[in-house]
């Protein structure tokens, strides 16, 4: 889980390639403040959920595989007059990649925004569920969101580069991204970004790889996780998950 694709130039605008998602937000500020102790993050990123958190009084944690994204959350956090508790680490192991005592500690481990669909394989996956496990306390909860896999949508843009429009160090840029499978038995999705100026040339690309985390596999990988009960829901609204949601959000519970 090292490809995350998200080094200084990619971290200098990660605000911007994701300046369309906020509803996400409100839902973990909500989940973060509900909780009885400390939270953690997964994949803290630039902090775009984190920094909201930590504001509304939450003693907040967040973890990160990017020391890109990490310092760019730093700054804006020292911005904003907040302490933040961040660290370099993987989500596989959080334990083993920070000197802080973390196992029993968090009523609430997060990870937003499809970030668990970086670990890729079967054994990655578990490996992540038992380290979340591990870092709770009794009656614990992990909440997390990835997308529901569209056909549709997969059909119509998979393999086409998606522009935007994007500031980066001042100036007008089109990013474009473009997603499509580079192992389909294992639907494994490389996505692409390329960043040029208005002159057309590239002046940085990246590429991570992930993959897709359909209903049932979220639900095997919950039955063989030690985790004693699980519920999902179809968006942040807390309804049922139904045909035609875009995103499934998990709620895994440790027994108390």
């Amino acid at each position: 889980m090292t490809d995350h694709g998200y080094d200084e130039q990619m971290a200098a605008i990660y605000d911007a390639m994701t300046a369309a998602r906020d509803d996400d937000v409100e839902f973990y500020v909500d989940r973060a403040t509900a909780a009885d102790g400390p939270v953690l993050e997964l994949a803290v990123g630039s902090g775009r959920i984190y920094l909201d958190v930590l504001e509304s009084g939450v003693d907040a944690d967040g973890v990160d595989v990017s020391p890109e994204m990490l310092d760019v959350l730093r700054d804006r956090a020292a911005a904003r007059g907040l302490d933040a508790t961040v660290w370099e680490g993987d989500m596989t192991d959080l334990a083993g990649t920070t000197d802080r005592a973390i196992e029993g500690r968090y009523d609430l481990v997060y990870c937003p925004f499809n970030a668990l669909q970086h670990a890729r394989s079967v054994d990655d996956q578990q490996a992540v569920f038992e380290s979340v496990y591990d870092a709770l306390v009794s009656g614990g909860r992990f909440v997390f969101d990835v997308f529901v896999p569209n056909f549709e949508l997969i059909e119509a843009t998979y393999g086409e580069w998606q522009p935007q429009t994007v500031d980066f160090r001042g100036s007008e840029h089109e990013l474009r991204t473009r997603s499509q499978f580079v192992d389909e038995p294992r639907q494994i999705v490389e996505v692409e970004n390329q960043l040029r100026d208005l002159d057309g040339e590239v002046v940085h690309e990246t590429s991570h790889r992930i993959s897709p985390l359909p209903y049932q596999q979220v639900e095997l990988l919950a039955r063989a996780s030690p985790f004693d009960s699980w519920d999902v829901q179809g968006g942040f609204d807390g309804k049922a998950l139904e045909d035609g949601d875009a995103v499934q959000v998990w709620t895994l519970e440790r027994e108390a």
